[in-house]
């Protein structure tokens, strides 16, 4: 019995928050999903790690944590032997996620350097092994995010959609920039559109996403179902509700300082809850970073938080910045 996708109802073009190491975890997922995204997608789990270390291991006990308020999240995996991506997928059917996504699209080199991740769009063959492994593990659906290919000379992006499809994935995303592109250029929606021709699956499409107009554009211009946003997401959780608005031929109105500071510490809150003091003020280091792109005094602001380690100074300091409007 399979289980129903967000975007296996019937809706219309819907926007979802991509896989972003570091990046994607409980706290962000939930103040993305309050703005407007229909899904998320967690930060990648090693398959393997998962299976000889489980829960002993902090990293993977923090990345399963759900908040309330989250909707419907896919739980990413990465790994090259089929047989511990299919028993990771199975035993952790049962935490809460909504479906098991494959992660073959990481550029990391630690990540490519074990063959996993985008490594994998050069073996395609295994890879719809890994695929078809867990599929058959899992009642949850299992989805696949792949890349345009591994360079210029290779993009195969939409030979690989056809293989994870042919091995029961139920939708493909693609992040339409090579292995070799990292995240920088242009992403080629071109490429997008060519999978979106060579399969029947829904495709997600994901890369150079900001802002409303640009969904709009990806949507018309590739055809895809549906669309993805990562870095644009990072410190703006609004460019989800920007994006709904102009889907939904609605005006939209940006966040305010006060409101961008609000969320921020609402996000310190959840980041202590989830990995304590210590972890929790380290990792908003970046995140208030991004809150204050753009906002004036940006850089000195960002020097402070950095040089603190006590979360009651990240909070005094976020609300005297506000103006100590943040209640």
């Amino acid at each position: 019995m399979h289980c129903a996708l967000p975007w296996e109802k019937g809706a219309p073009p819907l926007v979802g928050l991509a896989p972003m190491a570091g990046v994607t975890d409980a706290a962000t997922r939930v103040l993305c999903f309050e703005q407007g995204a229909d899904w998320a997608v967690s930060e990648m789990l090693s398959a393997k790690g998962w299976v000889f270390s489980g829960r002993k291991n902090r990293s993977a006990a923090e990345l399963l944590t759900r908040f309330p308020g989250e909707g419907a999240t896919g739980l990413q995996l990465f790994g090259r032997e089929p047989e511990y991506v299919a028993r990771a997928a199975r035993e952790l059917e049962s935490e809460g996620f909504a479906f098991i996504d494959l992660n073959f699209g990481c550029p990391a080199p630690k990540i490519v350097g074990n063959g996993e991740g985008s490594a994998l769009m050069r073996e395609p063959k295994l890879l719809g092994e890994v695929v078809r492994a867990a599929v058959r593990a899992t009642k949850l659906p299992v989805t696949a995010k792949i890349r345009a290919g591994w360079d210029a000379s290779s993009v195969n992006a939409a030979e690989v959609a056809r293989i994870c499809e042919g091995e029961g994935a139920r939708a493909v995303a693609v992040h339409a920039r090579t292995r070799d592109q990292f995240y920088a250029g242009r992403a080629d929606w071109q490429v997008i559109a060519e999978v979106v021709r060579a399969v029947d699956i829904p495709v997600l499409g994901n890369g150079d996403v900001r802002t409303g107009a640009d969904a709009r554009r990806m949507l018309e211009e590739t055809g895809c179902a549906h669309v993805m946003v990562g870095r644009a997401a990072q410190g703006d959780p609004w460019v989800f509700a920007e994006i709904r608005a102009a889907l939904e031929g609605r005006p939209w109105t940006p966040p305010t300082l006060q409101e961008r500071m609000r969320t921020a510490l609402r996000h310190l809150d959840m980041a202590l809850r989830l990995y304590g003091e210590k972890k929790g003020v380290l990792e908003m280091r970046k995140h208030v970073a991004w809150y204050i792109t753009g906002v004036p005094g940006a850089a000195r602001l960002r020097e402070r938080v950095n040089a603190l380690s006590d979360a009651e100074a990240v909070r005094a300091l976020l609300t005297e910045y506000a103006g100590g409007e943040t209640a």
